[in-house]
């Protein structure tokens, strides 16, 4: 009998060593090893093996005779989890961008900062150029005034504190009691829309989105001679997030 390529031998290895993954998964109280290799077709010696080698690697753990998944598999699923909602949260913003014609960008407000998680474009709809920190210039952007109408006092001014308000063009907010200003005076749960304070022929607009005690936001960008368009825009998008808002609270730990 001719002798098996090792690439063979290790692809089927692999693939046994997936199915009794699968197999101890399905077991929530654990399975010996001998269960495992009934339901899994495998001869008790393959079997052993390959559980000795899974529990080296931590992707099972062994705990009086029974085997359960370990640590490595866990975060495996919980990576697997995350990705999943990132595509989601992706999918969505595109079919927002095409909706109305627009970049789309998706933002929380975590441990202090501004974050900007995913953006939706196209050649003929690009994004807004990064040209100053978005963390750093949040009194300036939509997106950032956004998430700071969002905070309590105490958080707002220690955000400023770090990031002090300063000029990026000639609309920019002039110093922070102003900012303040507008931003008390920014109603629950409205739109937030600024023109050309972050960077010269630009205007956005951004959606607050509120889920438990994080902040978050979608917001869009328009070339300057489409300002008309912002606030219908900024509108109609404030629907489709009211509409989909299951979906995104469970994005917000994306």
């Amino acid at each position: 009998m001719p002798e098996q390529p090792q690439s063979q031998t290790l692809i089927g290895s692999v693939q046994r060593a997936m199915r009794l993954l699968e197999t101890v998964a399905g077991h929530e109280h654990g399975a010996p090893a001998k269960q495992l290799a009934r339901e899994t077709g495998l001869a008790l010696p393959t079997a052993y093996h390959l559980l000795r080698t899974l529990v080296h690697e931590g992707y099972l753990h062994r705990d009086k005779g029974l085997f359960f998944l370990g640590e490595a598999a866990e975060r495996l699923s919980s990576s697997g989890a995350a990705q999943k909602r990132r595509s989601a949260i992706v999918d969505t913003l595109t079919e927002w961008r095409d909706l109305i014609g627009a970049p789309v960008y998706y933002a929380l407000y975590r441990d202090g900062e501004i974050e900007v998680l995913c953006v939706s474009d196209t050649p003929a709809l690009p994004a807004v150029q990064e040209w100053a920190d978005f963390r750093e210039t949040g009194h300036a952007h939509a997106v950032g005034q956004c998430l700071l109408s969002q905070l309590d006092e105490t958080d707002r001014r220690d955000h400023l504190a770090r990031y002090p308000v300063q000029s990026l063009t000639p609309y920019t907010v002039r110093d922070e009691p102003a900012l303040l200003r507008r931003l008390e005076r920014v109603r629950r749960m409205e739109p937030v829309t600024e023109r050309q304070e972050y960077a010269l022929g630009t205007v956005c607009a951004a959606v607050p989105i509120t889920v438990g005690t994080s902040a978050a936001t979608v917001a869009f960008s328009l070339p300057a001679h489409q300002a008309a368009r912002l606030l219908p825009a900024a509108r109609r998008l404030q629907a489709e997030v009211g509409r989909r808002l299951g979906s995104l609270a469970l994005s917000i730990s994306i």
